[in-house]
């Protein structure tokens, strides 16, 4: 499981033109899931996610977390984060999860961002053409990936 990161001032998504969620001060968070990814990733992460120090404390120094600014939290699905690149130009999608498992784990990581975090946890629709709009704060973005704990 890998998520992508961006600190951001404001985020929104849109489905169709109609705007499906968004968030102020905050983390958008791109979410791609292969098949063998499971509960224990996605408590792995959402741990990382909530506990992650970066955010500016009064000394502008990234001391704080999402949860000590009481920010909001975008989740969208990004299958392309398991894009490889190895062989020529055109990026394959083999290693990102069917589209039932992963909807399923997405829905499982929502629910466990909402119970853990206590914060307002915005999303996306699985498997739609979405267009995100954001403000990068920072700019601050970071990759983690649930298999790479080292």
């Amino acid at each position: 499981m890998r998520v992508l990161i961006q600190r951001v001032k404001r985020a929104s998504v849109s489905i169709e033109g109609h705007l499906k969620g968004h968030i102020l001060d905050g983390l958008l968070v791109f979410l791609g899931i292969i098949d063998d990814d499971n509960d224990d990733d996605i408590d792995w992460l959402c741990r990382k996610l909530i506990n992650l120090r970066i955010f500016n404390d009064q000394e502008g120094i990234m001391n704080l977390s999402i949860q000590d600014i009481g920010g909001g939290l975008l989740l969208i699905s990004q299958f392309t984060l398991h894009a490889s690149t190895k062989k020529g130009n055109r990026p394959s999608y083999i290693r990102a999860a069917k589209p039932d498992f992963a909807e399923e784990m997405y829905d499982k990581f929502i629910d466990k961002l909402r119970s853990t975090s206590g914060l307002k946890v915005e999303t996306g629709e699985f498997g739609a053409d979405m267009k995100v709009d954001l403000i990068n704060d920072g700019p601050v973005t970071i990759m983690i990936d649930s298999k790479i704990k080292e």
